[in-house]
């Protein structure tokens, strides 16, 4: 049966096939893609009236509340 040249014809284009559909599916997927990025970026330009906190005022925030933290284990009594 490998030697029959209809075979490899078949496989051939079973593959070829396969190649098509793998291929067709993942261009739609990264255009899908695409098109959501251009979504969200079209959403924060909308909606873009408030500015981003930056890292440094999330350090900042973050070490406040380990402040409070400490200083609410020290009204309590706990040793820290």
């Amino acid at each position: 049966m490998s030697q029959d040249p209809n075979f490899y014809i078949i496989i051939g284009a079973f593959m070829l096939t396969c190649v098509a559909v793998v291929s067709t599916l993942s261009l739609r997927g990264w255009r899908d893609w695409i098109a959501l990025k251009h979504a969200e970026l079209d959403i924060a330009r909308q909606g873009g009236d408030a500015p981003l906190p930056s890292a440094t005022s999330r350090i900042e925030v973050a070490d406040l509340k380990e402040r409070v933290k400490k200083l609410e284990a020290i009204a309590a009594g706990i040793d820290i």
